[in-house]
């Protein structure tokens, strides 16, 4: 059990058995009558937001979520397979789930599964992935301005927008957050 202060952002709490994740965290004092926190808190179970207020001695019920790092194995159609490293057990994950990042996601590299229940909730990929580029329009000469981008493919099949320096068989990294361009690597 956490007392409201305990509240901070990150923390994973249960509501009605429902586990929630602590976006935001305001604190009021109230002179004689104690404090009062208002947070936002994010379903884990189906990603909405909810404000909610608790006050003075409010307890809050901490939730039991366990957090494996995976091995992506591979994807067969809409569902993506993982392997834990240490007991070697695979689990069917849907590919909305991780949503666009699987685009990031190339077979062998590593995910964290956040599992509630015995229940798949959450499948978080590192930030920042290193791919290779597969195919890259040349570069025209004079065209060399670092505001210029253009479009290349890496080798999960995913598209993205990079520097006109890029070239095929570089490897590059990738924001999985946003899809975005970080850096080529040396």
């Amino acid at each position: 059990m956490y007392s409201i202060t305990d509240l901070k952002k990150d923390t994973i709490i249960q509501i009605d058995g429902t586990p929630f994740k602590v976006v935001e965290y305001a604190q009021k004092q109230m002179g004689r009558g104690g404090s009062i926190v208002n947070v936002r808190i994010k379903n884990l179970l189906d990603g909405s937001v909810i404000p909610k207020t608790f006050k003075g001695q409010d307890k809050v019920e901490s939730a039991d979520v366990d957090n494996k790092k995976m091995q992506f194995l591979y994807a067969d159609g809409d569902v993506m397979h993982f392997m834990d490293e240490t007991s070697y057990e695979q689990l069917e994950v849907q590919k909305d789930m991780v949503g666009e990042q699987s685009m990031f996601l190339k077979e062998g590299s590593n995910a964290d599964i956040q599992m509630f229940d015995g229940k798949i909730i959450n499948v978080a990929l590192p930030i920042k992935v290193d791919l290779e580029v597969i195919e890259a329009p040349d570069v025209v000469k004079g065209d060399t301005q670092s505001t210029v981008l253009k479009e290349v493919e890496l080798e999960t099949g995913a598209k993205i927008q990079t520097p006109m320096f890029v070239k095929k068989g570089d490897v590059i990294v990738v924001d999985t957050r946003d899809g975005s361009y970080v850096e080529r690597k040396k």
